[in-house]
């Protein structure tokens, strides 16, 4: 059946109609959406250069956790935006949410040890049990701090070597931090023959430590009796110094309580060679 002239162009004037309606509509969206995603990236970075900024007010907050918070916020607004953008077109925002949920549950439960380790990285980053370049003992872990990250921490050990650590590691144990007081104790042990003059050698030490300038004055550096043994007498020099300086002033220390004895003529008795079991029966035999 032949579609008549009228009806054909009424059709076509109802077609622009609808399709003018609808360029109108989503014209007004578009530039709606447009609107919001310049004004809504614009307030991302003032809010995030404001929080940056603020947090660095606070005395010893760390610039990574600066970093972190503030691109957090960035990255929240940002997607706040978009889910509003959406909206302008018609799509249901609530099941977008739900969906974003969803997703990062799966995320959360899939990266569950990685969330493990940038949770101890904050916590280290706040509470500071150690800083860069102090040196730790965490468990097996030992070594110059060199750089704390959300996710693991570097460290040098003292003979050079590199490791890695992840952050939920370090803060499950106790960390020994040897550099954070300033001061730390030393002790020097040498152990003299029982036939020596005891009082000449506490006093040979407690000279040793009276000259040298890297130990403290208060505490006094004491010398006492540690051990006795069968032919021997262990005597211990304890002393302060800062902890920048203890494994040199201990390795000075330790050089020049051996040359001072030599001097005062204080030995040092030599451990008794190992005599083969042969040897020792034949010996006795004879």
């Amino acid at each position: 059946m032949p579609i008549e002239p009228q009806t054909a162009l009424l059709s076509v004037q109802t077609a622009i109609a609808q399709l003018s309606t609808l360029i109108v509509s989503y014209s007004f969206s578009a530039i709606g959406a447009v609107i919001l995603l310049v004004v809504g990236y614009v307030v991302a970075g003032l809010l995030e250069r404001s929080i940056f900024a603020g947090l660095g007010h606070i005395h010893g907050f760390d610039a990574t956790l600066r970093h972190f918070f503030s691109k957090i916020v960035r990255y929240a607004v940002l997607i706040l935006v978009v889910i509003m953008v959406l909206g302008q077109f018609g799509v249901q925002t609530a099941s977008i949410i739900a969906a974003i949920g969803a997703i990062g549950l799966a995320i959360g439960l899939a990266l569950q040890g990685t969330l493990q380790n940038i949770a101890a990285g904050i916590m280290l980053l706040a509470l500071r049990p150690f800083r860069i370049g102090e040196s730790v003992e965490v468990g097996s872990v030992a070594g110059s701090i060199e750089e704390i990250g959300l996710f693991a921490t570097k460290l040098r050990t003292a003979d050079g070597v590199y490791i890695l650590a992840p952050n939920s590691t370090l803060w499950n144990q106790p960390v020994r931090n040897f550099s954070r007081n300033g001061v730390r104790r030393g002790d020097i042990t040498l152990s003299i023959g029982s036939w020596n003059d005891i009082d000449r050698a506490q006093k040979t030490l407690l000279a040793i430590a009276a000259a040298e300038r890297r130990i403290r004055r208060e505490p006094a550096p004491i010398a006492f009796v540690a051990t006795l043994g069968e032919s021997t007498v262990s005597i211990t020099l304890r002393y302060w110094t800062s902890s920048a300086d203890f494994f040199a002033t201990q390795a000075d220390l330790t050089k020049r309580a051996k040359q001072e004895f030599d001097q005062e003529g204080i030995s040092i008795p030599l451990p008794a060679p190992e005599i083969p079991v042969q040897e020792a029966r034949r010996q006795k035999s004879n």
